[in-house]
């Protein structure tokens, strides 16, 4: 069953560009098996604060399971006192996951 995982993300207001650069460039997880694609979404006409999504989508959970354990590995063994952190524009994050019902494509 494919799925699809969405990381919404909260972001200081004007900051939204910023960070959405940051996904420009394929990362680790377009190498992982399992991977189908990624959309990077900019909420638009928010107020407070603004949003972005990170969108993935995958063969299965077992895929997104595997990339997951290896993100957090990786994060385990980074260095726990980086200032950049302190001056993070984003203000927060909320992971969902959707099991992908239908899909339609172009005929």
């Amino acid at each position: 069953m494919m799925i699809k995982v969405v990381n919404t993300l909260r972001i200081q207001k004007g900051k939204v560009n910023e960070v959405a650069e940051l996904f420009k460039s394929a990362k680790s997880v377009h190498t992982f098996n399992g991977f189908v694609f990624m959309e990077v979404l900019i909420k638009e006409g928010t107020e407070e604060y603004d949003e972005l999504q990170v969108c993935t989508t995958w063969e299965d959970h077992a895929s997104f399971e595997v990339w997951r354990e290896s993100r957090e590995t990786r994060k385990a063994h980074e260095s726990q006192d980086k200032k950049g952190k302190e001056d993070s524009p984003i203000l927060g994050s909320e992971i969902s996951t959707f099991e992908v019902f239908v899909q339609h494509r172009p005929a």
